[in-house]
């Protein structure tokens, strides 16, 4: 099971969106796939037409009182299941600092996942915690959107050293511009200045455009309700460039 984690230290930037367009994408392809909505705002739960929550269950699941799989519910796509989100994942971190190794307790949390999925999405709270720790721990790979500003650059900044202060040299980090505003020369340039100093910046850019907010809206992928408009493609896009550097990354 590969464990792929969509982050950023900065909210707002659309990072829940990157996470239900390419956990649904990964189902489509074939993959059965699990996305785990971490953020206690449950905006990937909201998005995916799904009313559950955990019920207060995290204490339970890093206790260990739960198994992973018995807090899992479908999805109206095919290939594809959910971990819901509710406001008890705010005291996640309290649960894990009770807990011996916190760090590595949502790996083995999800050792229990591998036989029944190929892939887990793992959308996460914004900012940097021990739960966020636990993700990048437990990752495959990190998906980081950034805004075309100085602070997303600045997050970018202090993930990389993060990353590379634990000695995380196996953990691919696939940064990629969101809420990009082509018409916006300010824009234009910091892009351009942004990819030279971080080649490794993926070349999909997904645009400012009011048909990607209407999605929670329509609480359903934009790639599963209109998988011919510009902003499905675009997801596509990002998902195969996505995929194309995990295969290199296994090679």
């Amino acid at each position: 099971m590969e464990i792929i984690a969509i982050s950023s230290i900065k909210g707002g930037v659309g990072k829940t969106t990157t996470a239900v367009h390419l956990a649904y994408l990964s189902a489509a392809a074939g993959w059965r796939t699990l996305l785990w909505d971490l953020d206690p705002q449950g905006g990937a739960t909201y998005s995916l037409g799904v009313d559950a929550a955990l019920n207060g269950a995290a204490k339970r699941l890093v206790r260990g009182d739960q198994e992973l799989h018995d807090a899992i519910v479908a999805t109206p796509f095919d290939n594809l299941d959910l971990l819901p989100g509710d406001l008890s994942l705010r005291r996640m971190d309290l649960h894990l600092h009770e807990r011996k190794h916190p760090t590595e307790r949502l790996l083995k949390m999800s050792r229990s996942l591998r036989s029944r999925y190929a892939a887990l999405f793992i959308d996460c709270a914004q900012g940097m915690s021990l739960l966020s720790e636990n993700v990048l721990t437990a990752a495959d790979a990190i998906v980081v959107p950034l805004i075309p500003s100085p602070l997303s650059v600045r997050m970018l900044d202090e993930l990389s050293g993060f990353v590379a202060e634990r000695g995380w040299t196996d953990l691919v980090v696939l940064p990629f511009f969101s809420m990009v505003d082509r018409r916006r020369q300010l824009h234009q340039e910091f892009i351009a200045a942004t990819r030279e100093r971080f080649p490794g910046i993926l070349r999909t850019e997904v645009p400012y455009w009011s048909e990607i907010e209407r999605m929670s809206v329509r609480r359903a992928p934009l790639s599963a309700i209109a998988p011919r408009s510009a902003a499905a493609q675009i997801y596509l896009s990002l998902w195969t460039e996505i995929d194309e550097r995990l295969q290199r990354a296994r090679s």
